[in-house]
C-alpha cells in the first residue's frame, strides 16, 4: 500500500494535497481567528508586564 505525499490540515487534520494549508476556507478562518486570539493575548500579557515593572519601579525609587 503506497500513500501518496500528502500533509494534514492544521485545524481539522484531514489530509490535504501538499500545495494546500487548509481543506476548506472554513478551517483557514478559523485559523486566522485563533491567531488574533494570540497576538491579542501576547499584547496584553506584554501591557501586564510593562505595568507591573512601572509599579515596581515606581515603588523602589519613591521611597
Amino acid at each position: 500500500m503506497v500513500v501518496e505525499a500528502h500533509r494534514h490540515c492544521a485545524i481539522c487534520g484531514k489530509p490535504i494535497p501538499m500545495s494546500e494549508s487548509f481543506c476548506s476556507d472554513q478551517c483557514q478562518e478559523q485559523f486566522q481567528l485563533k491567531q488574533k486570539q494570540v497576538v491579542k493575548q501576547r499584547k496584553i500579557l506584554y501591557a501586564l508586564i510593562a505595568i507591573f515593572v512601572i509599579v515596581w519601579l515606581a515603588f523602589m525609587f519613591l521611597r
